[in-house]
């Protein structure tokens, strides 16, 4: 991979539920655009940009008078389609990582796979079911947010919490912890594909 060739990726996705428009630059100092309608949610969503070394853009619109599931679970479906096509063959890459991530009280351990095989497993329960912000950002939305994004970029991802006990703090660490994970990953440290099979995908 050329030192100077930009790892980018973008997504469209139309339902008669959302409108998503999604790119990301994955060599990039955490800038973001993001209007999601949700507040808290484009919070979370700048977590990851900044600390996962991104340029991320995002403009969705959705039937929030409906639920915020829609919205959440679509950006979800886009940032995978857009990470997945922005990391090519996956030459050169890290590939693994693993990091722990402290906000408070809370810690949240996530590791990740760039492997190819959509996989994910996570063990988070927030204590409290009620919405974030204004409108209502489900705490249980995370969940479907990332596993959204992991069928669509093929990558394995593991987030568990070690603790905690305030909802905001447990949901941004997780957004935090996945970034610093992803930006470690995605880092290019040699040319070959890593994987003895040549291939991940």
């Amino acid at each position: 991979m050329g030192a100077l060739q930009e790892r980018f990726g973008s997504c469209r996705r139309t339902t008669k539920e959302t409108t998503i428009a999604l790119s990301i630059v994955l060599d990039g100092g955490g800038e973001s655009s993001i209007t999601t309608g949700i507040p808290f949610f484009d919070h979370t969503l700048e977590q990851i940009a900044k600390h996962g070394g991104l340029v991320l853009e995002v403009a969705a619109t959705g039937d929030l008078e409906v639920d915020t599931h829609h919205v959440v679970e679509d950006v979800g479906i886009c940032f995978g389609t857009a990470l997945h096509e922005a990391l090519g063959d996956r030459s050169g890459v890290r590939r693994f990582s693993d990091v722990a991530v402290p906000m408070d009280e809370t810690l949240i351990s996530v590791a990740l796979d760039l492997s190819g095989r959509p996989y994910l497993y996570y063990d988070v329960s927030p204590p409290s079911p009620y919405p974030l912000g204004s409108p209502g950002y489900d705490p249980q939305l995370t969940e479907e947010f990332f596993r959204a994004l992991v069928i669509s970029s093929g990558i394995t991802l593991h987030i568990s919490m070690v603790r905690g006990r305030n909802t905001h703090h447990i949901v941004e660490a997780v957004s935090k912890a996945f970034g610093r994970a992803l930006r470690e990953a995605k880092e290019v440290i040699g040319e070959d594909i890593p994987s003895t099979k040549g291939s991940l995908s």
